[in-house]
């Protein structure tokens, strides 16, 4: 777990609270494991993403304490990607911790299911449940709501939706 200088509140519960999406992300993994492909060199989820300022301080801090090499994004690859492996792979942000899994979400006021497509290639959408998917959008909640608490402790220049692309990191 990374040293945070000077860490205060909210950096304390984020880092707790990637511990329990790793948590659960373990136990969905195991629950799918005849499914998952994922694997060194099955990168085509290792995108630029954008990130809440909360995980890019994160990084950046992480960063800091252990440098990495950072590769140019091709066609919005990750700057972390390196023959074909995450470099920040125990600092990565919690959209890197959940992919491959089966996701629920709500959508235009319905619950969807996304899984990938190199994963799951023979499953049936009834197959999947709230006990064997992962809750994205209670997730996403408790994230932003971290984040909120994040830029008030830091009195930080962005608003509670803004979001960071990754190969900023790369400044």
């Amino acid at each position: 777990m990374p040293k945070f200088r000077n860490m205060k509140n909210s950096e304390k519960k984020y880092l707790h609270f990637r511990k329990q999406v790793d948590q659960l992300t373990e136990t969905l993994a195991t629950m799918h494991q005849k499914h998952l492909a994922c694997k060194k060199g099955c990168d085509l989820c290792c995108m630029d993403y954008q990130v809440f300022p909360i995980e890019f301080h994160a990084i950046k801090q992480a960063l800091n304490d252990q440098p990495v090499e950072r590769q140019e994004s091709v066609d919005g690859s990750c700057i972390f990607l390196k023959d074909h492996a995450c470099q920040i792979y125990e600092h990565r942000p919690i959209i890197c911790r959940t992919h491959g899994l089966p996701l629920l979400f709500m959508n235009d006021d319905q619950w969807e299911l996304s899984a990938c497509e190199l994963n799951f290639t023979e499953f049936d959408d009834e197959d999947f449940t709230p006990e064997n998917t992962f809750p994205q959008d209670k997730f996403n909640s408790k994230l932003f709501l971290l984040n909120q608490e994040f830029l008030k402790e830091h009195k930080l220049p962005h608003s509670d939706f803004d979001l960071i692309p990754i190969h900023k990191l790369k400044d």
